[in-house]
């Protein structure tokens, strides 16, 4: 939500919003025994960097199977579930 506020300001904040509350988005809760893979993945991916936010994002991807993702982040591009699969990124225009 912080990017969507600073890139698309309030419009684009309240529809991500409205989406969480239509239960069109989906939240995942990482437990303490998935923060090695989190480390893991940060250090695999320093060049670009990948900070905790993203790193998240991967593991949940990685224990729910959901490959979609909506992001201004391009890394994601990059960025791989389960060191294999990429992300079906939903372009924001």
């Amino acid at each position: 939500m912080y990017l969507a506020l600073h890139r698309g300001g309030w419009v684009m904040q309240k529809q991500l919003g409205q989406l969480l509350l239509d239960q069109l988005l989906v939240t995942y809760e990482i437990s303490p025994d998935e923060y090695a893979r989190l480390l893991s993945l940060m250090e695999k991916y320093r060049d670009r960097p990948m900070d905790l936010a993203d790193a998240t994002l991967v593991v949940a991807a990685e224990k729910t199977g959901y490959r979609r993702i909506l992001t201004l982040d391009s890394d994601f591009l990059f960025y791989r579930i389960s060191d294999r699969d990429s992300f079906d990124v939903i372009q924001v225009q």
